[in-house]
């Protein structure tokens, strides 16, 4: 039981975080290491996230087949560092698949802006990269690129699983050139990769 006359400070845990944040910061400004801290920190979350990639998957008909396949036991893509979620805060990939309705425009926004940043976008499939048979459709968009920015174009029609697995080892290889960059700030040096068009 406190007596008469003692004062006790409470605090709660976010003013204690805030608080030693503050004080770390300053001291880390003063000290001249932020900045090499900053890069040493930035450096180990590219690392990190270019070796445990977590997509989305979002799509319908053959090239969802074809994705199963690739997390199934033949390919495996899970050796890789690839671990498919189902949750849109646990990924950092959007991996769109078979056409897109202009009615499922606006959940694909809605997922897409649900992903922590840094995040990417693959385009697995005709359907997903431009409509595909269903181009001149009234009601089927020209492509995910209409709706959110892509990364990654994987075409074929269905794209084979070694197609995808390699489609996320050009991602990887993109993490590691542009490093750790919202999606909303990319240059366009950063252009979409489309697979098997390498010179």
């Amino acid at each position: 039981m406190a007596e008469d006359g003692q004062n006790y400070t409470m605090f709660s845990s976010r003013m204690l975080i805030d608080t030693v944040g503050d004080t770390t910061d300053a001291a880390l400004q003063a000290s001249g290491l932020r900045d090499v801290i900053g890069v040493l920190a930035g450096r180990l979350f590219n690392w990190g996230q270019r070796k445990s990639l977590f997509p989305l998957h979002l799509g319908i008909k053959c090239c969802a087949l074809e994705m199963a396949a690739a997390g199934a036991s033949r390919f495996d893509a899970e050796r890789f560092g690839v671990f498919f979620r189902s949750s849109p805060r646990q990924c950092d990939v959007l991996l769109v698949n078979g056409p897109i309705s202009k009615k499922f425009a606006d959940p694909i926004v809605r997922l897409w802006e649900q992903m922590p940043e840094p995040k990417w976008c693959i385009a697995m499939g005709e359907c997903a990269i431009s409509g595909g048979p269903y181009f001149q459709s009234y009601n089927v968009l020209e492509g995910v690129d209409t709706v959110i920015p892509v990364d990654i174009y994987i075409p074929g029609c269905p794209p084979r699983p070694e197609a995808l697995i390699d489609g996320f080892g050009k991602l990887r290889e993109k993490i590691i050139r542009i490093g750790a960059v919202p999606s909303h700030s990319r240059t366009d040096s950063t252009a979409p990769i489309i697979i098997g068009d390498e010179q």
